[in-house]
């Protein structure tokens, strides 16, 4: 038995769980069984490894406890008696844990088309995050009791719909790949800018993103859209300290101070970009992630190569057409050919549904009406998207611009 700290105590377990889990459902073949078994010996390992120490086989230790909860579960539903003795005999002793990390395959299992986005979320934050119900509940301000129902509703769709605990092969595995990378993506936005709430952050989502993808690229170390989201992820959060002042408020990107910027992020970051780029393929996390880098490259805003930051969205509109896009372009093309040219652009998505009253829209517009000198219908725009957005912190910064403008 090893000592242990409460830091690398709580990595160690969140690393080894998805590992003892995807052996589980290998060889078990059922998904929520298996999940709960293993939670159990998490909670087991939470009680007796900070009193008696780190066994020298950690992940042996967690397979024979979560596979012995799974036997003693299934023992006693009466309806399962007659599977029990294969069960029985399957039982895995900490000197026989298969070598083999099956967390990539549990990330695609957790991600399967069958499951709504929020649903994928959820399930990957459970199983391979290691994250409990009543955080990730809390994550998404929602009752506990309603996201376990919407994760234990995921496992159920998951077995119903028949799924071999394999990885896909061909044309499906790039299909469930890129499912993967959006879940990834979903819940580091989530971290970074909560859509909702009093922070502006949520770190600990924001953190897991991050190792889960690194996870991914370790596996997967030649796909450049997987090391693109990579870079991408390390290159914005590298900013997270300077987004907001000590009361919280929101510190738009022209305003930050960039000496506080995490650069060690932003040199590995930096060199992921450069890897994916010389690629043979192209595609919207490495374009996201060059974006990033012009930002990061920059020592000030006012030294923004923003003629290359709008070349970069010209390409990713046409590669990934996305209203978010356009919306991001208009931004860099008004640095570019000044604010009109930016209004002209954001008057294409007026029409598009999905834009309809969003406050990024808004404020984007407003940002750009004050920058034309046109303080009334700015300060009327700040207004409608500090309403708009569920976000404390985002309607304290969008109030003071409308106040600000109005002055």
């Amino acid at each position: 038995m090893g000592g242990v700290t409460g830091s690398s105590f709580e990595g160690l377990l969140r690393e080894l769980a998805p590992q003892v889990l995807g052996a589980l459902i290998r060889r078990h073949d059922q998904f929520e069984g298996c999940e709960d078994a293993v939670q159990e010996a998490v909670l087991a390992a939470t009680l007796q490894w900070p009193a008696e120490g780190v066994p020298d086989n950690p992940r042996g230790w967690l397979m024979t406890v979560a596979s012995r909860r799974l036997i003693d579960r299934i023992r006693s539903d009466r309806a399962r008696r007659e599977r029990e003795s294969a069960l029985a005999a399957a039982e895995v002793p900490s000197d026989e844990v298969p070598g083999s990390d099956d967390t990539l395959v549990l990330l695609f299992l957790c991600c399967h088309p069958t499951l709504t986005a929020a649903s994928q979320t959820a399930l990957t934050l459970r199983a391979v995050g290691g994250l409990t119900t009543a955080e990730i509940a809390r994550a998404f301000l929602v009752p506990e009791a309603t996201m376990a129902a919407r994760i234990s509703r995921a496992k159920q769709r998951i077995k119903a719909a028949g799924s071999s605990f394999t990885l896909p092969e061909g044309a499906e595995r790039e299909e469930r790949l890129r499912v993967v990378l959006h879940v990834l993506y979903l819940i580091f936005n989530e971290g970074y800018t909560a859509s909702s709430g009093s922070e502006l952050h949520r770190p600990d989502l924001a953190r897991e993103a991050i190792r889960l993808t690194r996870m991914v690229h370790a596996q997967l170390p030649g796909d450049d859209e997987v090391t693109g989201l990579l870079a991408l992820m390390l290159l914005t959060d590298a900013r997270r300290e300077a987004r907001t002042t000590a009361t919280g408020d929101l510190v738009p990107l022209s305003e930050q101070d960039r000496t506080t910027w995490d650069h060690g992020m932003i040199g590995e970051g930096t060199k992921l970009v450069k890897a994916s780029l010389a690629g043979p393929s192209l595609g919207p996390y490495q374009l996201q992630a060059a974006i990033a880098a012009t930002h990061a490259d920059a020592a000030t805003a006012e030294e923004t190569d923003w003629a290359q930051v709008h070349a970069l969205y010209l390409i990713l509109e046409r590669i990934a057409p996305n209203p978010m896009v356009t919306l991001n372009r208009a931004v860099a093309l008004a640095e570019v050919e000044g604010p009109r040219a930016g209004l002209d652009l954001l008057a294409g998505l007026d029409d598009d549904e999905r834009m309809a009253g969003h406050h990024r829209l808004l404020s984007v517009r407003a940002h750009l009406l004050e920058k034309a000198g046109d303080a009334a219908a700015a300060h009327a725009h700040y207004r409608r998207a500090a309403k708009a957005t569920a976000s404390l912190a985002e309607q304290r910064y969008l109030e003071a611009r409308a106040a600000r403008v109005r002055l």
